[in-house]
Formats: structure tokens, sequence, C-alpha cells
């Protein structure tokens, strides 16, 4: 690969195709917020960059430029410098950056170069490549008219989402399913990150989407666990159509029993073996106790009591129905209530309802109709 330097102009190319990054920060500017498929391995570590930056303040640039020459020398440069030779030799379109494409790269983009193998540097660095696909956010909140798909909690709204070819899965990018019982067993992403997931995957809408397409995305409210929807892409969210799926008591109780229960307790046992049950009723236990206030002490207490048999039933034959009476007693006291409400405020902007079937039915004609 011939060494240059990549401008924003390029930037949507890159992001399209999955290109891999050497992200050479630190590991605390790395865990802040960083792209997806990106590599760090620091120029300068967290103890040096530290050590780095007080001296910039006290003695200037030239003095901190000293010490960190000092700092990454003799048998660690070369290790570092053998590390990134390995990673660029065995990712060939990997494209190096640091926070801004200044010092930190450059200087380990010519020690790279010096083994014999180049590498791309990314102009402008981190700042540069956030900045664009933050503003590939905010153009898709113009450019692309979106419908909501709506239902109560347990219609498999999110699964519907999955099933249409132009859509956008926003609790899959939280990490969080956006209900109080929404955790994951996995953190959910920076607030950066879930942004950068995003935006990449509103760059490939974009590339495959005819002009007229339609946007499909789960009506959310704005916050996904501790996540943020980007406020413009948000309120264009909340003022496009709204269509809802209508599903039966029995069908939601199930799919909450399937998604809650059976497959969160199998990814807290692949995650945590044999403590799997513990963490799996610590999670049950503590989504309840979130919505306590919400609930009332007294329905918090019967729901609670219902939890705890349920669990021990679980633990003790492997049955999982019982928490079929919690879960009945939450859409019924909560969930169904909480929903009635907003579609109560929602109501002109219902464009269509039925089954999940039919509403998935409707979305694939009315995006295949306005081509």
């Amino acid at each position: 690969m011939s060494d240059y330097l990549v401008s924003a102009d390029q930037f949507h190319d890159l992001f399209v195709h999955g290109t891999p990054f050497l992200d050479v920060r630190s590991e605390d500017e790395f865990a802040k917020g960083s792209l997806p498929n990106s590599l760090n391995l620091p120029i300068l570590n967290n103890h040096e960059r530290h050590l780095v930056g007080i001296c910039y303040k006290q003695k200037g640039k030239q003095a901190a430029i000293q010490l960190g020459h000092k700092l990454v020398c003799g048998e660690l440069k070369r290790n570092r410098i053998q590390h990134w030779h390995d990673v660029v030799a065995n990712n060939p379109d990997i494209h190096i950056f640091c926070w801004r494409g200044g010092m930190r790269s450059n200087l380990a983009r010519q020690w790279i170069n010096e083994t014999g193998i180049a590498v791309p540097l990314i102009v402008g660095g981190y700042k540069a490549l956030r900045r664009h696909l933050m503003q590939v956010i905010e153009e898709a909140a113009i450019n692309f008219s979106m419908i909501r798909i709506g239902g109560k909690t347990g219609a498999a709204k999110t699964l519907l989402i999955n099933e249409l070819a132009f859509s956008i899965d926003l609790e899959k990018h939280a990490m969080h399913r956006g209900s109080s019982f929404g955790h994951t067993v996995n953190h959910q992403p920076t607030q950066s990150n879930f942004e950068h997931t995003l935006a990449i995957d509103l760059l490939r809408m974009t590339y495959a989407a005819s002009n007229k397409s339609t946007l499909f995305v789960e009506d959310e409210s704005r916050n996904i666990g501790t996540i943020s929807i980007p406020e413009t892409f948000f309120q264009t969210m909340r003022r496009s159509p709204l269509a809802l799926v209508e599903m039966p008591l029995e069908f939601r109780i199930q799919r909450i029993l399937q998604e809650y229960i059976t497959d969160m307790l199998t990814a807290f046992q692949m995650k945590y073996a044999e403590f799997g049950f513990e963490y799996f009723s610590a999670y049950l236990l503590n989504s309840l106790l979130r919505i306590q206030k919400r609930l009332g002490l007294e329905r918090y207490k019967h729901m609670h009591a219902l939890m705890i048999k349920a669990l021990e039933t679980q633990l003790s034959t492997g049955n999982i129905y019982g928490h079929e009476s919690w879960i009945t007693h939450l859409l019924a006291e909560y969930y169904d209530p909480m929903y009635a409400y907003q579609i109560k405020k929602n109501k002109e902007s219902v464009v269509f309802s039925g089954s999940y079937q039919e509403v998935l039915e409707w979305a694939n004609y009315f995006n295949s109709s306005m081509r």
C-alpha cells in the first residue's frame, strides 16, 4: 500500500467498507470513545501521557517532546514498533490515527515506515472521524423520512424491526432493550461509541437506499438506558408517523418469558458459569426495584413476592412458568397503562395498526411501493 494521507472526503468509504484502524492514543482516551474495528496500541500509555502532560504545562512543548522520547526508547520503543509492524502486516488496509492526527500518529507512522511498511494516516485524527460521523447523523435526521414501530411491551417490535431491510435497531446499538428490565449481561457502550455505530449503520443505509426509501425505527424514548439518542435524530423520530403492533396478552407474556427469563439466564450462565443464576436473579430483582416508586409500595411488594417464588421454583425444578404471574401483573399494572397514556398523546400520528405479520407486510409493501 502506498504511503498517503487520508482526509475527510474519503471517510465515507472507510466506514462503509469497515476499514480497520490503529488507534495510538492512550488507553483512557480509547475507553472514552473510539471507532469500530479499532485496535488500541498507544505510543504513550496512560502513565507516560500523564507525565508528558505535566511537563508540557510546566516547561513547554519542546521539553514535553524530549520527555516523550526519553520515556519511549530502547527495548520499550522496539517492542511497540514491532507490535505496530505486526498489526499493519496482518491488516494491509489499516489506517492510523491519534487525537487530532498530529504528533503521536505522525511519529508512530514514521517509525512503522522505517520497518518497511507504509500505513495511511487519518488527517485530523479521531476528532475529525468523530465530527464526520456526527454529521452523518445530522444529515440522516434531515434527509430520511421515518416511520416508528410502536406497540405494547412484549409485542416483538425489535424483532420486527430486524426483519425489515431498511431499518435501524437503536436498542442493538445501545446494548439495552429500552425498558426497566432492559439491561443485558454486557455494559452499555459509551455515548460516543453508540453514536459512532449508529452513524455507520445510517451511512450504510444511505448507500443502500433508493431516494424514496423510508427508514423504520422503534418508537423509543430519548434515553435507552444510559444512552441518549442524538437530539436532531430523536426530534425527527418524534415527528414521524407511527405504526402499531397489536398482539394478544398471552403472546406478549410468552415473548417476555423468552427474552427476560430464558434468554437472559442463558446469557448470564455463559458469562458467569456456576454463578449465572445468582447474577440472573439479581438482574430481575434489581430491575423491579428500579420501578418501586412508580409501582407503589404495595404493588411492588406483591410482585416482588411473586418473583421470589418464581425464582425459587425455577432454581429447584427448572420450571420457568412461575414467572408468568409477576409478568402478567407488571404488564397490566405498569407497562400497559403507561403505553395507553403515550398512545393517547400520539393518536394523531398513528397511520397503521395490526398484528405482527400485518405490520411487517404493510411496512415491506410501503417501501417497495415507494421505489
